[in-house]
Parts: structure tokens; sequence; C-alpha cells
């Protein structure tokens, strides 16, 4: 590359300023080409690992990848059959989706496919438009991946991520209770080999089992509960063998051996061999209509559990870093693509992502075998499961989603918070009783309601010196802590704006009501975060008021960015800059000064007179 003095000094060549010209569009090409390489890694991560791909890491990888591969055969198949699905969509979902994110995702070891909580979801979305199974059924459930994912990504490039907080533990833990109880009342069909109309609802679903409980295929009940305790017994005692596979062999051979199927043993027969071909999912603007209100909750509940394990996994390994709004553009194209390829919508799961990790897993490369592992079994195993018991598929379902229930935090909330577990209990008998759908919403809503309502009345405290130091504490917490008559110090404990503006105003003049000889107010602001316009007009009335009835007003702790505001906004000339103090203590120590001057001047006109 020729340097800016050679094609300065070549004039014969064109002019000086042509070449000057050239040589800054050069350099601007390089700052160009450098910040677009930095982009371009950013938004596709494998091309940061997989250049620095360590022989040593193939191992972990190669082992952790065909451990989830063989727990994903029977696992996608159940999981689509809460879905609605045929089984071998569950391969399919379990496919294309975990190469994508291998591709944009940012965790290492988030295993991405089927899990149950989105299966119900889709199961109770789509079942209210079509008949589960149908031609129609299943291009819904496909069209509901591309839209799921579409707004994943969408909410990904926009940096939202920080969505997700706005689901507090407490309904999560609710809502997930409540659905793992559905998902696996719904599994008694196949279990006990009775006919019962599926529901999300608890009391219509328990009724129903009860009217058909003298229909039981005895046989069908025994293999399933085997199927139970088998998984239970390895999952407590031998943690390494992949369980789910264990019983889908032998519950296969037992059905093939003695011919149950002649005693009313429901199998899954033939599953249709071959990859999935590639096909645009049909949208048009009624499914949209239909389709969105489950795709956006699908979208942050999808989002919500993958972040959620990857974050605790990022916590353990430490050597890389996950990507909060990166992990939303991954499981959104992992969701966008798979729809191309007959996939129902995926996320990243708790137990696969887990045994991935346990297994050695050291990047996403894991994921990639373990989609290999799952393209050769729809190439050349699917004639395998067509003895597969359907009961034993409900069996696994019910070992993975009856997990799901946490009853610690219960007793957590009781102890702590009986406010949260209100919460807590709200979502979990919505969604058990009036359905899956309604208690997604009545969660994000009482999330959201509880979050203003904190905001809107937040803690305050009144603060009292602890004698002998130049520290002010709570005196509610504090016995020692130490009031002055004549002054009131006030914090308040959160961002002060025009939703709690008036509180602070209520609360602040009922603690002045309370003091006699006040002469001054200080506002500890160190948990004051931010403010804003009508708040800041609203303490410039306040100072008025205080200062015509002859009571000062300080402020001590101002963080920087508050204070900037303030400054911008013209408060700090309005008050003067001699309000404003770094601790409450040299707000004190300063009004005494002044005090004790004011009275040494007193005295002295006194003896002049």
């Amino acid at each position: 590359m020729y340097d800016r003095r050679f094609l300065l000094s070549n004039n014969s060549i064109c002019n000086k300023n042509y070449l000057v010209s050239v040589y800054d569009y050069i350099i601007l090409y390089r700052k160009i080409k450098n910040h677009f390489s930095l982009n371009i890694k950013q938004f596709i991560p494998i091309l940061s690992w997989l250049p620095n791909y360590k022989k040593f890491y193939l191992q972990g990888d190669l082992s952790a990848g065909l451990t989830v591969g063989i727990m994903l055969i029977p696992q996608g198949m159940a999981y689509a059959m809460i879905a609605g699905l045929p089984p071998i969509y569950g391969l399919y979902a379990s496919l294309i989706p975990q190469v994508i994110y291998a591709i944009f995702g940012t965790s290492r070891q988030l295993s991405v496919a089927p899990v149950a909580m989105d299966s119900l979801l889709v199961a109770s979305g789509v079942g209210a438009i079509a008949s589960a199974g149908s031609e129609q059924y299943i291009a819904l459930a496909i069209a509901l991946a591309l839209m799921m994912g579409i707004i994943q990504v969408m909410a990904g490039v926009l940096r939202m991520g920080f969505l997700v907080n706005f689901l507090s533990k407490p309904v999560i833990s609710g809502f997930t209770s409540a659905a793992a109880l559905i998902i696996g009342l719904n599994q008694l069909k196949h279990l006990l080999g009775i006919d019962v109309a599926k529901s999300n609802q608890i009391h219509l679903l328990l009724y129903n089992v009860m009217q058909k409980l003298p229909d039981i295929n005895w046989v069908t009940t025994a293999i399933g509960i085997s199927a139970i305790i088998i998984l239970k017994f390895l999952k407590k005692k031998y943690k390494k063998i992949p369980g789910a596979l264990v019983v889908v062999i032998l519950t296969t051979i037992t059905v093939y051996v003695f011919h149950l199927t002649d005693y009313g043993v429901s199998i899954i027969k033939e599953i249709p061999k071959g990859l999935p071909s590639f096909s645009i999912p049909e949208i048009d603007k009624d499914t949209i209509s239909q389709l969105f209100p489950i795709a956006f909750a699908l979208a942050i509940i999808a989002y919500m559990e993958a972040i959620s394990v990857a974050k605790a996994i990022e916590a353990k390994r430490k050597n890389y870093k996950v990507d909060a709004s990166q992990e939303l553009i991954a499981l959104g194209m992992s969701n966008i693509v798979g729809s191309f390829f007959k996939s129902y919508p995926t996320t990243g799961g708790f137990s696969r992502s887990a045994v991935n990790d346990q297994a050695g897993a050291n990047t996403q490369l894991s994921s990639i075998i373990a989609s290999v592992l799952i393209a050769i079994t729809l190439l050349f195993l699917t004639p395998l499961f067509y003895y597969l018991p359907k009961t034993t598929l409900a069996a696994i379902i019910m070992v993975a989603v009856f997990g799901l229930i946490d009853t610690r935090i219960v007793k957590q909330l009781w102890k702590n918070d009986k406010r949260e577990l209100l919460l807590l209990l709200i979502t979990f008998i919505v969604t058990l009783t009036v359905g899956i759908q309604q208690g997604i919403i009545t969660g994000m809503v009482l999330s959201l309601g509880f979050t203003i309502y904190k905001i809107s009345y937040p803690h305050y405290a009144i603060l009292g010196q602890i004698p002998g130091t130049g520290f002010y504490r709570n005196i509610e917490r504090f016995d020692n802590a130490k009031v002055d008559d004549e002054i009131l110090v006030f914090r308040f404990d959160s961002l002060l704006f025009y939703a709690n503006i008036n509180y602070f105003k209520e609360k602040l003049y009922d603690e002045i009501a309370k003091h006699k000889n006040l002469k001054l107010v200080i506002i500890n602001a160190a948990s004051i975060p931010s403010i804003d316009t009508t708040a800041i007009n609203e303490l410039k009335e306040i100072y008025k008021d205080l200062h015509n009835k002859g009571i000062e007003m300080y402020f001590a702790g101002v963080i920087g960015p508050v204070r900037d505001v303030l400054t911008k906004t013209g408060f700090v000339d309005f008050a003067g800059k001699h309000s404003f103090f770094v601790h409450t203590a040299d707000a004190v120590e300063q009004f005494k000064k002044q005090e004790q001057s004011a009275l040494q001047n007193i005295a002295l006109q006194a003896n002049k007179s």
C-alpha cells in the first residue's frame, strides 16, 4: 500500500489534492473495515471462538455432544407430543436450531431444542385455533416459531434483553409450577391408556380423568409406572446414564417381544424417514393476528428460560461472557431458520444444558455434534422407534416437568415476603384454573404492577446521628441514633419522578409536622438514582414554602447523574451551591456553625446596645 509521502511526491500521476483525497479514502476504508470486522464477530460469535479452537477441547465437546444427542432423541419426541405435534417434529426441532445457535450464541454450553414449557404454550395457543395434529395445526406451530424468532431478533437488535427483568422470580415460579402440573396431568391419557380430552384447566382435566378411570389399560399403566421408577432411580443413583434412552430401549423391546399391542398398548408406529425439507412457513394477516399474543409471550418466556441457565453456567465457567441481547438474536435466528425446516418453537433447556456442561462441553461444537447425531437418527434409525409405547414418552415428560415444581420458594417467601408470595399464588391459581395464556398475562401484569407500586410508594427513612460518629442511620433500625428536634434528615430510597413526587412530598410534610422547633430539613439523596423535571419543579415549591416558614433546606449525598440534572435545569443555582453537601454530617456541621455565628452576632449587638 502506498503511503502519503509517496503519493504526494509522485506528481506525474495526478495532482496533489487528488492524491490527498485518495489517501484519506484509504484511511477511512481501513477504519470501516476494522469496525465492520469487529461488529461482524460480535454479531456472529463463531468467528471469534472457532479460529481459536484448541485440540484438547474436542474430547469434551465430542463426549457432551453425543450425550446430549442421545438424550434429545426420546426427549424431543416426548416434547412434540406435549405440543400436540407428531413425534417426528420433536426431532426436526432438535436439528437446525442447535446449529444456528452455535453460530450466533454466546453461551458455550446452552443446548437449544424443544422444551416442555414452550411445547405446552404451543399446544395452548395453537390448540385454540386448530385441531391438534392436523395439517393446519402443524403449519401454525411452524409459523409460530418464525413469528417468535422475528420478535426475539428485533428485541435483540434494539438491545432489549433487560425486559426479562420485569418478570419477577415469584411470578415465574408460580407460572412454571402450575404449567408443570398441567403438562404432567395431561399425560395421564397416555400413561393410563385412556381417552381423555386435553385441557389447560386443572378442574376440567381431573374431572375428565375421573370419568375414564374404569377404562384404564393396566398393561399400559404398568409399562408407564415402571418407566417412571427406572427414570427416578437412574436420576438419583446413576446420573451419567441417559435414563430416557434406557427406558425407551427397554420398553420398546418389551412391547415388540411380548406383542403387547395385542393388549391395547398404544405405540408410536411409523416415523417418517429423512431430513426435513426446506419450505417457507405460510403466514397471512389472520395468522399474525391470531398468533401474535402467544408468539410474544413465547419470545419472553423462552428467552427468560435460556438466559437464566446461560448465566448460571457462565458464573461457574468464568472463561467467557454471555451477552444478553446477543442471546435474543441467537435464539431468534434459531427459531427463524428452524421454521424453514419444519421446526416448532425452541429455546435453551435447563436439564439439557446442565447435562451438556457436566459432560464436558467446552464450546458450541458440542451442539453441532448433537445435531449430527439427530440427523443420523432421522436418516437411518427412525424404524427402530416403531414399537415405542406412548406411555414411555408420557413417563419421560412427567418426570421432567414435575422437577420444575418449586416448593422451596414458597417456604422462603412465607418467611421473608408475603406480598411476593401472594403474587406467586395468584399466578399459580390463574394458570391452573383459567388457562396458560391467561396465567402468563396475569403474571406479567402483576410483575409490572408490583414494580410500579414499589417505585410509587418506596421506602423512606428518618436518619439520626450515631453518638460519637459522623454517621447518620435509620432511627427505626438503630436504637442509639439521636434526632435533633431542630434538624430533620429525610432519606428517600428510590428514583424521584412524576409517579412518586406527591408521595415524597406527603411523607416529608408528615415528618416536618412532628418537629415543633424545626429549623433545617436535609434531604439525604444518596439513594435517589435519578430525577425528572416534575420532581424538580415540586422540589422548588417545597424549598420556597420551607424558606417562607423560616426553615432551611439542604441536600446531602447527591450522586453525579442527579447533580448533573439539577445543574442543567437550574435547581443548583436556584437553591445555591451552599445548599449541597457530600455528607449529612457536613450539612449539620455547617448549619450549626451558622447558628452559632448568628447567636454571636445577636449577643454582640445586644452588648453594643
